[in-house]
């Protein structure tokens, strides 16, 4: 098989892109790279320094403290995946809460950030064998991946799929506020002047609103096989 492909899977949010990146790098040995983890998780620092809020976004001042941020993700074998660590600390928890959703795209709309990460990103690409799937990976973080996958589905499935896993996490949350947060973030997302979300021209577009798990890992699995 080679040292590996670089599999780039964008798209919106709660669209499974995680599960089906996690399940391809099982199956392929690769290396799996969540990049919404690592903005979430700068968004976790910035709530916790309170640089960003609700209705306030201190720029200047994450800025001049994202030297202060150390990331890292650190293989799990009871779970069967990385988890994200801010400074050392396990966050993968704490990332995950509706709150930081809806903090998450402010953050993400800064340059710095995007540009701090994405080099980041790029250095663990940089031997390949590894699944990535964010927002730009496609666009701008991997343009020349071998296979880039565009995952879609209505607001209101993604919404529900979202309101499912935060209720059996046990999370207290209201189906309207999870479906706003859904469009907000497309919203900010796709209009966000730097590295908008937008699908590659190359890209495969994979619209899973009525499609499940096992039929789109075997479809994908097919493409990745035709590569390699």
């Amino acid at each position: 098989m080679g040292k590996g492909i670089i599999i780039a899977i964008d798209g919106f949010s709660s669209t499974g892109k995680s599960t089906i990146a996690k399940l391809l790098a099982n199956k392929y040995n690769y290396i799996y790279v969540d990049t919404g983890a690592m903005y979430r998780a700068v968004t976790l620092f910035a709530k916790k320094n309170n640089f960003v809020g609700e209705d306030f976004l201190d720029e200047e001042k994450l800025v001049l403290n994202l030297k202060n941020i150390s990331l890292s993700f650190k293989f799990n074998k009871d779970l069967g995946f990385a988890e994200m660590y801010l400074n050392n600390v396990n966050v993968e928890k704490k990332i995950r809460t509706l709150e930081i959703s809806q903090l998450v795209s402010k953050v993400s709309t800064i340059s710095k950030v995007r540009s701090k990460l994405v080099a980041e990103q790029q250095l663990m690409g940089k031997n390949s064998g590894i699944v990535m799937d964010g927002r730009d990976i496609g666009t701008v973080v991997f343009p020349n991946a071998d296979l880039k996958l565009f995952m879609t589905a209505s607001a209101d499935k993604r919404a529900r799929r979202r309101y499912k896993e935060l209720i059996d996490r046990g999370d207290i949350v209201d189906y309207k506020d999870i479906l706003f947060n859904v469009e907000e973030r497309d919203r900010i997302d796709s209009t966000r002047e730097d590295s908008p979300l937008i699908r590659a021209e190359d890209a495969i577009e994979f619209d899973n609103s009525d499609m499940g798990i096992k039929e789109q890992f075997e479809r994908i699995c097919t493409l990745i096989d035709r590569i390699i």
